[in-house]
């Protein structure tokens, strides 16, 4: 296969994959991340992600879109997190040519830090006093 035939594949299954995403049938409405648009309007949402997906398609390269699409899978919320980051630099001109994979995952994992970072805060921590027994008591 040549590379035309490999990426009218990626394409179809990255079409087949974002149809199959939007139509799954998800619970509650107000759900971003089973499905549901919140405000019930399918037809402006429909818009939104196609102007979505056109504009990553231009700044990634086959490589990193199908990455973010496993990410989808796995953890949508996350997914959006980075497409969002991605549009807003592109918007902004700091990005001069295609997002490769290995530029993504740096971007992954510095979005995983941030999220480390923040949930650190809320943890609670039990320091124990330990048990002073010496021996050496009946000494004095």
């Amino acid at each position: 296969m040549d590379n035309d035939e490999l990426e009218a594949i990626r394409q179809a299954r990255m079409a087949e994959l974002q149809k199959s995403q939007g139509g799954a049938p998800g619970g509650a409405q107000g759900m971003p991340q089973m499905g549901g648009r919140p405000g019930g309007a399918g037809g402006a949402g429909g818009a939104e992600d196609e102007g979505r997906v056109a504009i990553l398609s231009q700044i990634l390269t086959a490589n990193a879109r199908e990455r973010l699409s496993r990410i989808r899978i796995v953890r949508q919320d996350r997914a959006r997190q980075v497409e969002d980051m991605l549009i807003r630099l592109a918007q902004t001109g700091q990005i001069r040519k295609k997002v490769e994979e290995e530029e993504l995952v740096s971007l992954l994992d510095q979005i995983s830090k941030q999220d480390q970072k923040t949930s650190n805060n809320n943890k609670i921590i039990i320091d124990r006093r330990e048990l002073d027994d010496d021996d050496d008591d009946f000494f004095d």
